[in-house]
Parts: structure tokens; C-alpha cells; sequence
């Protein structure tokens, strides 16, 4: 029995050497990433290259500099020695260059406007989504000045209060002069049929 009870421990033991050196994957920490056979670039600064490249294609600067290394090289390869020159006479190897620069500035210059269209996209969608709050700002101040208006016509003005107050002085002035009795009598009693007389 005793050799059972040892061999048990070794074979748990060895179960558990082989989970160990299993790699587990956590989950609360992310994938180390793997590598790909295409290249990764991020297409932000891409973008932000094209846009350099393409803002400096359209200067002046890159034409003057382009026609002087066009003036050196066709200088260097007619009056050079023959044995210096790198590109005869039909100019093959310019030709090349030149091709294979506007094939590379026409795709970064498309870039770049293909960026500065989203950009124009999205300032219109901020512009248009301002104008809109603006109007409803507008629409709302104007129904406020409206119905401050309806609201002022209906409130007593000073010259309305000061007209009646002076109504009131000559009638009670009228009554105390015993002048016109019917004159003595306030609008509201006219109203309720009573008499000043009977309060």
C-alpha cells in the first residue's frame, strides 16, 4: 500500500507541472499583438504627410526647385565628359524621374483633398447644425417680444392712469361742490345700480 500512496502524489504533482506551463489567457489584460505580413502604417499620420507633401507641391518653391535640378541635369549631361555622363542626349532616366514623381504627387494630392473634403463635410454638418440652433434661438425671442407686446397692450399706462386719476379728482372736486349729483356716482356703483347715497 505504501508504494500506491507515493505514486499518487507524483502523478498530481505532474498533472499539475503540465497546467502550470500551459499559458492561460487573462482576460483583464489585452492581446499582445501579432505580427502581420502586410505592414501597418496609421493612416492619421499618413494623411498628415500627404497633406504636407501635397501643400508643398503647390508652392512656388517646388517649381523653382524642380527647374533647377531639370536646367543641372540636362547642363551636366550635354557639357560633361563622356564618361561622367549618366543620362545621354534623349534624357531616358529624366523622363523616368519625372513620371515617377507625378505618379506619387497625383495620389497624395488626391488624399489631400479627399481629407479636406471630410473636414469641409464635417465643419458644413457643425454650420448647418449652429444655424439651425440659432433660428429656433430667433424664433423663440420673437414670440417672447410678441407676447410682451399682447402682454404691454393690455397693462395701464402712466398717461391712462393719470387721465382716470384726474376723472376721479373733478368728480369728487364736483361733489363736494354739491355740483351734478349724477357726476358724484363712481362708474362701478353705476354698474351695481346703487347710489352714493346708500353706502
Amino acid at each position: 500500500m505504501v508504494p500506491e500512496r507515493e505514486s499518487a502524489p507524483r502523478e498530481r504533482a505532474a498533472s499539475g507541472a503540465t497546467a502550470a506551463s500551459r499559458a492561460r489567457t487573462r482576460l483583464d489584460q489585452p492581446r499582445p499583438p501579432r505580427r502581420r505580413l502586410l505592414p501597418e502604417w496609421d493612416p492619421e499620420s499618413f494623411g498628415r504627410l500627404s497633406e504636407r507633401v501635397a501643400r508643398f507641391l503647390g508652392t512656388g518653391r517646388f517649381i523653382v526647385w524642380m527647374t533647377v535640378v531639370i536646367i543641372c541635369w540636362v547642363v551636366w549631361n550635354v557639357s560633361a565628359p563622356s564618361g561622367l555622363r549618366f543620362d545621354e542626349y534623349p534624357f531616358i532616366f529624366l523622363t523616368l524621374m519625372l513620371s515617377l514623381q507625378a505618379s506619387y504627387a497625383a495620389p497624395l494630392i488626391l488624399l489631400a483633398q479627399n481629407r479636406q473634403d471630410d473636414r469641409d463635410r464635417v465643419n458644413l454638418e457643425q454650420d448647418r447644425k449652429q444655424n439651425e440652433r440659432s433660428i429656433a434661438d430667433t424664433e423663440y425671442l420673437t414670440r417672447e417680444i410678441a407676447a410682451l407686446r399682447i402682454g404691454l397692450g393690455e397693462v395701464a399706462t402712466r398717461d391712462w392712469i393719470r387721465s382716470e386719476l384726474q376723472d376721479v379728482l373733478r368728480d369728487l372736486e364736483e361733489r363736494q361742490n354739491g355740483h351734478h349729483p349724477d357726476r358724484g356716482v363712481f362708474p362701478a356703483d353705476r354698474s351695481a345700480g346703487r347710489d352714493v347715497h346708500d353706502r
